[in-house]
Order: structure tokens, then C-alpha cells, then sequence
């Protein structure tokens, strides 16, 4: 078993597999071998166009030379050298623009493959463990469409054989669950190359399931506290200037469009319209906090190569809030916003979770006594969460520390949901302020919230945690009544019809097929409920009730029935 850190060993397999592909593909021509998260890869220009079933003797060649023990050499070069080394390598020569003067140039050899890298590596072939190539796809050389298109090869790698295993049976289960294929299977949503690519269409099922969801985010966050705001789609170029996304944030933007000679933005964010409410009138301290929510929409400029289902989209709506508050309270608000965030989350049926803490970096606006004061009040609410987070010295953006909730979903992979983002630069870029009970103006503390980060995503990971079977409150058809025979419609849609007066979702399946069928037909459907009605029950007024979470419920009235699924979704179970 390898003891090296898992990325090492990745980091490592990517080279193999690069070696591998050169004793295969001598003319190929090398880019990068990154380790990612969940396992690695290598970008190749090379004639040969590469197929899943070219992997099988790439994974073989890679096998033979761990098996060989190649040892990872490092040493270090002059730029001339390093020139010379990678003649015939222009992708090579182009990373090697990248090292700048006076620093460091080293290369690793294994076997006979030399690559430009920075390193680290395990000591030899032999440490890296059990590996799997998974997939090949293309890539453009630094991502940019303009340059050549590469071929990418997707693998992975673990200490151990069994951790390997364990890994692709998850990706298995995973494939199951694939959002974008029980999207289509369940009718949720859809995409149109007519509308265009990263732009959602929500079919009725989906949209209802959407709905559910913002009306109660809505109602919550009105329970705790928060104001709700509507702002435009679109702003004047000016407002994008004094918030700078004109200048930092360009690249993800759109091109404006002219209205009465003026150029206007589609908004790739929400918080300058948050702050221009703010800043229609004075403020004093005594209105504040302030907690601004929104489930605003917003465009961000993705490339094709990038785009994934409902996880990444050019369209999308963040579940937005702003939070304005004086120094004095900004503790007890952050450990509020954490516990509203946790409580939220868990409400959708994720109970493992876990906080990451982003602290200052090397370049940030603000004062450190109040980047200070801003990390400790982050760190207090994770400690009275009960929570033990992961601190990321120096990895907080520019403008404030930040605190990330992951989310465990069923088969046990993480997702960030919840962010909690102090900005100490857009108070500043916009000149906010409150007057204080000393009559004097002072800069407030601002705080961005995402919840669920967007309602694209976070629906997108709803469907892949439960597998598209819904929990009862959240089911767009909560229970579904199947007559035995035609003699039976009348009662069904009777029964239905009381249903429905109680706020329950409830259809009937009126097809001319068998009890058999029906049943099948309801069960690819996911349902919660299935409600047989035959003779024996229309004569009863009762229903055969099978539940998707209990198993046969036996005989229930209605109002029995009824009942036990208003308890069901007032609590939430999941």
C-alpha cells in the first residue's frame, strides 16, 4: 500500500500514462498531466484519433511499467536547456513561457519519459497503487476555443485495489443517478439547441418541483428574518464600473446591448442592485441588520466545453442574500446565517455536513483588524454550530474570508451548497454607509449568502441524491390512484377530487391495462404512493395503500390516508 498523499499518487499516474502513450503513439505530442479531484489526466496532440477502446492497451501499458518500479528522477535545468529538451514539444515550450525569470526549472524522468514539472512525485512507478482510465474526450490547448483541440485522457488512481473498487462502484451508482438522464426519464427539464446551449427549459414536473422549493425557501427566510427584494435583469454600464466587474469580471459578462445610447449589462450578479436599495436613502443604525434575499437570475458567460446538465449553465438563479450590519452584531449574525444555512440544508434530507474556511490571502482590500475580526466571527459560529471545519490559510478571495458548507449526498459525494462571503471591497466601491449613535458616519460590515448556491445545481444534486424518487413534500405527483378496471374510474377520480381538497398531488391512472402495468408504470414514475382501488375498496370507501419508503400499508380510509401524508410532509421526511 502506498503511503504518498492521494494527489502525489495521481499526479504520478499521469505520467505513466504519458510514458504509456509515448511507447504506443511515438509521434505524440504532450501538453499537461494535472491530478484533479477525483483522479487525473493528460492532454495529447497526436494523429492517431483516440477511442474508450484505445484505453484497454493504454491501462495495460501503464500496468507493465508500474510493475517495473521506474524510479521518479528530478533535476533541475537552465531555460536553454529546458529549451533544447523540448524541441518538438510547442505545447511544452509554451508552459515553459510560463516559469518566470529566475525561477526554478525542473524536469522528472521515469523510464524514457522526461516532463517538464514542478513535481511532487512518489518515489517510483511502484507506489502508485491501482489505477483505471475512464474516458477520453477533447480539450482546447489553455481551454481558449481558438487554439488547438486536444485529446484528454481521463483516469483515475488509489492507494489500494479496494479503494479503486469501491470508487467505480460509486461512479456505477452514480451514472444511475445522472441528473441529465432521469431529467429526461421523469420529464423534469430539458435543453434546446434552438434557445441554446447552458439555458434551461423547466417542464411542468420540474417547475413544480422548483416551485415547492422557492415558496419554501420564501416562507423561511420571511420566518427568519430577511426581507425579500425583485431587482432587473439588466443594469447601465455604469453600475458594473463602480462595482468593477466592468474590470475583474468581464470575461464572464455579455456583450452589452444599447438602450437610448447607453450600454446595459445582463447581470452576471445581483449585489450592486442590493446595494443601490441600500443607497436610496440614509440609513442609521438602528435599522440594521439588514437581510436582503432574492432568488435573482442572472448570466454568466460559460464556454461550450464546460457546460454539464444543470450543474454548470449560462442561466441560472442564485438564492441570493445580502446581510448589513454594524461591527457590533456582525458576530451574532454570521452565527445565525450558519445555523439558518445548516437547518435549511438538512431540511432537504443532507445531514452530513461540513464547513471550509477561507482566510486572508496575500493581496486584500480592508483593514486586518477587520479581516481579524471577520475570520474569528466565522470560526466562533462553525465552534457553536458543533461543527470542526478546514481552515484554507490564504484562500479567501481578495475582498473577504469566507466559510463553504459541503454537503455528503447518498452514495457519499461531497457538494458545496452554502457560501458565506464577507466583501470588504464593494462597501467601499460604493461608499456605503450608516450613522452611528454617535451621530458620525460609518462603513457597515456586508455579507453575500447563497443558500443553495443556484436553484439549477442545487435541483440537479435533489435529483441525483434521491435518484429522482422524491421525498413526499417535494414529489411533483405525490400518490397516484390505480383502478383495477373502467368500473372502478368513477371512484378513483372521486377519490382524487377529495385528495386534492386536502392540497395533495394526486392523479389517476386511467390507461385501459392491467393492474400489472399500472404498477410498473407508477414505479418508474418514482412515486411516494400508489393507491389500488378495487372493487372490494370502491365499496368500502377505502384504498389499498403501498408506499415507496414503508412497503404494503394495508387498508386505509381516506382520511386515514390523508392524514399520514400531512404528517408526513409538515416533517419533512426525507
Amino acid at each position: 500500500m502506498s503511503n504518498f498523499p492521494l494527489e502525489t499518487i495521481r499526479h504520478s499516474a499521469a505520467h505513466v500514462m504519458a510514458l504509456a502513450v509515448k511507447q504506443i503513439y511515438p509521434d505524440a505530442k504532450f501538453d499537461i498531466g494535472p491530478a484533479t479531484e477525483n483522479g487525473f489526466y493528460y492532454d495529447f496532440d497526436m494523429e492517431h484519433r483516440l477511442v474508450v477502446e484505445d484505453l484497454k492497451a493504454i491501462e495495460k501499458a501503464m500496468k507493465k511499467i508500474i510493475g517495473r518500479k521506474l524510479p521518479f528522477e528530478r533535476f533541475e535545468v537552465s531555460r536553454e536547456e529546458a529549451q533544447k529538451m523540448l524541441e518538438g514539444q510547442p505545447y511544452k515550450l509554451e508552459r515553459l513561457k510560463d516559469i518566470e525569470e529566475g525561477q526554478t526549472i525542473s524536469f522528472y524522468r521515469t523510464g524514457e519519459f522526461t516532463d517538464l514539472c514542478r513535481g511532487p512525485h512518489v518515489d517510483n512507478s511502484g507506489d502508485i497503487g491501482a489505477i483505471k482510465l475512464t474516458s477520453v474526450a477533447g480539450s482546447y490547448f489553455r481551454g481558449d476555443e481558438k487554439n488547438p483541440m486536444l485529446q484528454r485522457i481521463y483516469g483515475t488512481a488509489f492507494a489500494t485495489e479496494a479503494d479503486l473498487q469501491e470508487y467505480l462502484k460509486q461512479m456505477e451508482e452514480a451514472a444511475k443517478r445522472d441528473h441529465r438522464k432521469l431529467g429526461v426519464e421523469l420529464d423534469l427539464f430539458g435543453f434546446s439547441d434552438q434557445v441554446g446551449p447552458g439555458l434551461v427549459l423547466w417542464h411542468p414536473k420540474g417547475a413544480l418541483i422548483r416551485h415547492l422549493i422557492e415558496t419554501y425557501w420564501k416562507e423561511e427566510h420571511y420566518k427568519n428574518g430577511y426581507e425579500l427584494l425583485y431587482t432587473p435583469h439588466i443594469g447601465q454600464s455604469t453600475l458594473w464600473e463602480t462595482s468593477g466587474h466592468i474590470n475583474f469580471y468581464r470575461d464572464g459578462m455579455y456583450s452589452p446591448m444599447q438602450i437610448d445610447e447607453r450600454d446595459y449589462f445582463v447581470k452576471p450578479m445581483n449585489c450592486p442592485f442590493h446595494i443601490e436599495v441600500y443607497q436610496s436613502r440614509l440609513r442609521s443604525y438602528r435599522e440594521l441588520p439588514l437581510r436582503w434575499a432574492e432568488l435573482g437570475t442572472v448570466y454568466r458567460y460559460e464556454k461550450s466545453g464546460s457546460l454539464h446538465g444543470l450543474m454548470r449553465v449560462r442561466g441560472f438563479t442564485q438564492d441570493d442574500a445580502h446581510i448589513i450590519c454594524t461591527p457590533e452584531s456582525i458576530e451574532d449574525e454570521i452565527a445565525e446565517v450558519l445555523r439558518f444555512s445548516l437547518a435549511i440544508n438538512r431540511s432537504f434530507g443532507f445531514t452530513d455536513i461540513k464547513p471550509y474556511l477561507s482566510t486572508r490571502p496575500a493581496k486584500a482590500v480592508g483593514e486586518p483588524e477587520r479581516w481579524e475580526k471577520a475570520i474569528d466571527s466565522l470560526a466562533k459560529a462553525v465552534k457553536k454550530a458543533g461543527l470542526v471545519c478546514e481552515v484554507d490559510e490564504g484562500g479567501g478571495a481578495f475582498y473577504g474570508p469566507k466559510i463553504d458548507l459541503k454537503i455528503r449526498d447518498a452514495i457519499g459525494r461531497e457538494w458545496q451548497t452554502t457560501t458565506i462571503q464577507f466583501d470588504f471591497n464593494l462597501p467601499e466601491r460604493f461608499d456605503m454607509t450608516y450613522v452611528g449613535e454617535d451621530g458620525k458616519k460609518h462603513r457597515p460590515y456586508m455579507v453575500h449568502r447563497a443558500l443553495l448556491g443556484s436553484l439549477e445545481r442545487f435541483f440537479g444534486i435533489l435529483v441525483e441524491h434521491y435518484a429522482g424518487a422524491f421525498p413526499l413534500w417535494l414529489a411533483p405527483e405525490q400518490a397516484r390512484i390505480l383502478p383495477v378496471g373502467d368500473a372502478q374510474l368513477d371512484a378513483a377520480k372521486k377519490v382524487q377530487a377529495a385528495l386534492r381538497a386536502k392540497g395533495f398531488r394526486v392523479g389517476v391512472d386511467a390507461q385501459a391495462a392491467s393492474l400489472g402495468a399500472k404498477i410498473r408504470s407508477a414505479r418508474q414514475d418514482r412515486l411516494p404512493y400508489l393507491l389500488v382501488l378495487g372493487e372490494r375498496e370502491a365499496a368500502d370507501g377505502t384504498l389499498s395503500v403501498r408506499s415507496r419508503r414503508e412497503g404494503e400499508l394495508g387498508t386505509l380510509s381516506v382520511d386515514e390516508l390523508a392524514e399520514k401524508m400531512r404528517l408526513e410532509v409538515e416533517n419533512k421526511t426525507n
